[in-house]
């Protein structure tokens, strides 16, 4: 194939970056050839065309403008490709030859700056794992904040719910993780997650250790230690060294990088994130109905990510947790100052991406002056929160820095309403530099002289229709249309003829237009170079930036978090270092705004590791048993968030896990069925829970026969409250009765249940837990309620009496298959020489509600019974 200079320049590139979709600039447009204009012209939903169409050795080509391409790159990106941006390198008018072409960034999922192709609250993480002689290192990176965190244990379970609470958009493994994974990979096959397998040196210690003492300080690298978590440093210089490769630098605003222990908060594995519907809905996979939908009432994109960090790394230092609750009652308290201070944050712009951007080189005039607006707000908030006396409040304006001298620069330098390119001029403001505004005066006076001298021809010639114009190929131009053509003077150059009109030159204009255009050049390439300045000044300023930035986001997530106290009506818990759960009233925070008008039934809840660690709560389905243990666990969650909780009193013991076993579905991926989810949850919890963990369980035991998950129900039972084995704080919704009998045998079960009212064949769900068991499951009664034809209702009540009353009939037939339809065949096999009135008797009594009865109508039916048996 004969191949122009401009795509063997192309394929060059191509070879270096084999696993990217090339953007390749030409011109006014980002171009894709070959296979990546295939996938692109698929994925972008855009033309597929080729270079030499008449030839047998054609291109396949498709284009997009380059000023539109974040877009495309993000659609892209959503697909799992990564895009590499090929600029121009040096003005095609002045290139020798072919025009120089450089990749200056790769765009990848984990990767992406761009703000409209980023969720505003949403972090995007590109990981580092890695596994080495027993430990777990784990680097994560927001490249668009600026946020680098590390740490590594040895516990893989703790290990493996870490990363599957992370949402990673891309990770980087060792090539070793192909033949034989050790790392739990398949925690992202399904979450839309890249996975980057890199050649063994990536990971390697000593270059790994100069890639992080290039970018850290060494106070920085001695608070985490790098010299004692050798595999934590390895993840950590594998990510830097990916960064490093792909952005072309892009290293410059990683100023902290911070140590944090996977132990040092309370752990929620994925499972029970799911289940608790922390972040999304388990139905449908919706934020909104999630707790973090509940809670967030924060007005800046940065105190929405804080929030979620809170609520993904619940404390267990007592001390924090309270400090926390003190900031948010002390806000709670000052309503006008509240209002205020959400005025003033939602004026602020998104600190930390902005000066990501700005550090990194990619912003434009727009971003500057964001961030100027961002830091006018500032005093304003800073005046807010200074009178106020919490140790954290107190912190937190103590180091928000007001930055005006950055405020002050960006003001002095650019125009109020920049335009979104940074090449085209029209950036700086007049007065910041003389040589730009000579430049600017010589381009407007030479417009000014051409529209004097498009009028003086006019009057010369005598055609009043005479205009002179401008296009980017033939420059400045004299047209008069073809009616006119004879007044034309003989000084005037024909240059283009058009179907109705001939465009001219002549001297004058080519002077003029020389003057101008190199005057507007020099315009453009002067406001360009200023720009720059500018930017790398502000961008030198990075550390002071996320510093404050970081104090924003705590203080928007403190107001947040007192505004739906406010709102909702929560308490302030009472957090200890005892056993102790106590919850008075307490509420589901996210189903009782389903219930607006006070249709929501608040519950108490007591629990310890002594005499009421093991609480089991039956009731028929639908009656609100789940509800009831998610919101315990909701609000305990919240108190150690340092949120107030929707209860009128709260005592929270702190707890270190929270396990729950609460529904389940097949995993087809992974071959297992129900039940297997199941079990592979409940070891889960036996094998990692303690005496200071909570666990909900719901329904163990019913994905298989009744006698075998009542075993197994009743083996776990006595497992998890056997404070030689476990002792946990549990809550075990169940329908299997027989459980009940557990508070005879083990101290520490209390038996509970959800109090119904039943009104003739109907049934009233009360929402309310009352002491005791129930020996009633009323799923007949649950299933008349879900639409069950009637028919089907008669006939499953025949055979609940049936089996209630006994295996078999007087005849010795099976009495479940007995009903109205085969009472003939019965009696014409054989007659009852006796009536079994006990039996009857036996029925009526399984059948009375002695909560209910009144003391007469009891002594009525004793009475009765004794008549009958005489």
């Amino acid at each position: 194939m004969n191949l122009t200079p401009a795509m063997r320049q192309y394929l060059d590139i191509k070879e270096q970056y084999k696993d990217c979709i090339i953007f390749f600039r030409m011109g006014d447009f980002y171009e894709m050839f070959f296979d990546d204009a295939v996938t692109g012209a698929k994925v972008l939903e855009i033309t597929l065309t080729s270079r030499n169409r008449d030839k047998e050795n054609s291109v396949p080509l498709c284009g997009i403008p380059y000023h539109a391409a974040s877009t495309y790159i993000a659609r892209l990106i959503r697909h799992g490709y990564k895009v590499a941006i090929c600029e121009q390198m040096e003005d095609p008018r002045e290139a020798k030859g072919i025009v120089k072409r450089e990749v200056v960034r790769v765009v990848t999922p984990g990767l992406v700056l761009d703000s409209d192709n980023l969720s505003e609250k949403e972090n995007n993480y590109l990981a580092g794992l890695f596994f080495d002689e027993g430990t777990y290192g784990l680097a994560f990176l927001d490249i668009s904040t600026g946020e680098f965190r590390v740490t590594e244990t040895g516990d893989s379970e703790i290990y493996r719910s870490e990363i599957a609470g992370l949402d990673f958009r891309e990770v980087v493994l060792c090539e070793d993780e192909k033949a034989g994974p050790v790392l739990p990979v398949q925690s992202f096959r399904d979450d839309n997650c890249l996975i980057n397998y890199v050649a063994r040196e990536y990971f390697e210690h000593e270059k790994s250790l100069e890639l992080l003492q290039a970018c850290f300080s060494d106070e920085a690298l001695s608070l985490i230690d790098v010299s004692r978590h050798p595999v934590m440093a390895a993840a950590a210089g594998a990510v830097l060294r990916y960064v490093e490769e792909t952005q072309k630098g892009g290293l410059e605003h990683l100023n902290s990088i911070q140590w944090y222990s996977m132990k040092s908060h309370l752990v929620l594995d994925d499972t029970a994130r799911k289940n608790l519907e922390l972040f999304a809905t388990l139905q449908d996979n919706r934020k909104v109905g999630s707790l973090l939908h509940a809670i967030d009432q924060t007005v800046t994109a940065m105190g929405g990510r804080r929030l979620k960090r809170w609520l993904n790394y619940p404390l267990v230092d007592t001390l924090h947790i309270r400090e926390r609750l003190a900031a948010v009652s002390e806000i709670k308290q000052h309503h006008q100052m509240r209002q205020s201070l959400r005025d003033a944050l939602s004026t602020v712009y998104d600190i930390e991406r902005l000066g990501s951007r700005i550090s990194m080189g990619i912003a434009n005039g727009r971003d500057l002056i964001a961030l100027k607006k961002s830091i006018e707000a500032i005093p304003a908030i800073k005046d807010a929160i200074i009178p106020l006396e919490s140790d954290l409040m107190k912190d937190i304006a103590r180091n928000i820095d007001e930055m005006p001298d950055i405020a002050g620069h960006i003001a002095a330098s650019l125009v109020e309403d920049p335009p979104v390119t940074i090449r085209d001029g029209h950036l700086i403001r007049k007065g910041y530099d003389g040589e730009l505004d000579e430049l600017i005066a010589l381009s407007t006076d030479g417009k000014r002289g051409i529209a004097a001298l498009e009028d003086r021809e006019r009057e010369k010639t005598g055609i009043t229709t005479l205009k002179v114009g401008f296009n980017n190929v033939f420059g400045y131009y004299i047209e008069v249309t073809k009616a006119h053509s004879h007044a034309v003077p003989p000084d005037y150059v024909r240059k283009q003829t058009l179907v109705n009109a001939e465009r001219y030159v002549n001297e004058e204009l080519k002077q003029f237009e020389s003057k101008v255009l190199n005057a507007e050049e020099g315009r453009k390439k002067r406001e360009y170079e200023l720009f720059v300045e500018i930017r790398e000044n502000v961008g030198a300023q990075i550390g002071r930036i996320q510093a404050t930035a970081s104090r924003i986001a705590d203080l928007d997530a403190l107001v947040s978090l007192a505004e739906i106290a406010e709102r909702y009506n929560y308490t302030c818990p009472k957090v200890t270092e005892g056993d102790v759960i106590d919850i008075r009233e307490g509420r589901h925070p996210v189903v009782e705004r389903m219930n607006p008008n006070g249709g929501f039934v608040p519950n108490d809840t007591f629990l310890n590791c002594s005499d009421s660690r093991f609480l089991t709560i039956t009731g028929p389905n639908m009656a609100g048993k789940s509800t009831y243990i998610r919101q315990v666990a909701l609000i305990v969650l919240m108190a150690h968030m340092g949120s107030f909780v929707p209860a009128a009193e709260a005592e929270i013991g702190v707890v270190d896990r929270i396990f729950t076993r609460v529904g389940a579905a097949d995993s087809l991926a992974k071959g297992q069925s129900t039940f297997m989810v199941e079990m592979t949850e409940v070891a889960n919890i036996l094998k990692n829970a303690s005496p200071k963990s909570l666990i909900l369980l719901d329904e163990v035991g019913r994905g298989t026969s009744t006698f075998d998950g009542l075993s197994i129900a009743w083996a776990v039972t006595e497992h998890i409250h056997d404070s030689e084995h476990l002792g946990s704080r549990t809550m075990f919704a169940t329908h299997y009765h027989e459980l009940t009998d557990l508070a005879r045998t083990r101290e520490g079960v209390k038996n509970f249940s959800i109090a119904v009212k039943e009104w003739g064949e109907e049934i009233i769900f009360l929402r309310k837990i009352v002491e005791g068991g129930t020996n009633r499951s009323y799923g007949i009664q649950v299933a008349r309620l879900a639409g069950v034809p009637r028919d089907v209702i008669v006939r499953a009540r025949e055979i609940l009496e049936n089996l209630e009353s006994g295996e078999l009939d007087e005849v010795g037939m099976p009495k479940i298959a007995r009903g109205t339809r085969n009472a003939v065949q019965h009696q014409e096999q054989q007659m009852s020489l006796f009536v079994d009135d006990e039996q009857h008797i036996i029925r009526e009594l399984r059948h009375i509600d002695s909560m209910n009865i009144t003391p007469l109508e009891a002594l009525q039916k004793i009475n009765e019974w004794k008549q009958r048996i005489r």
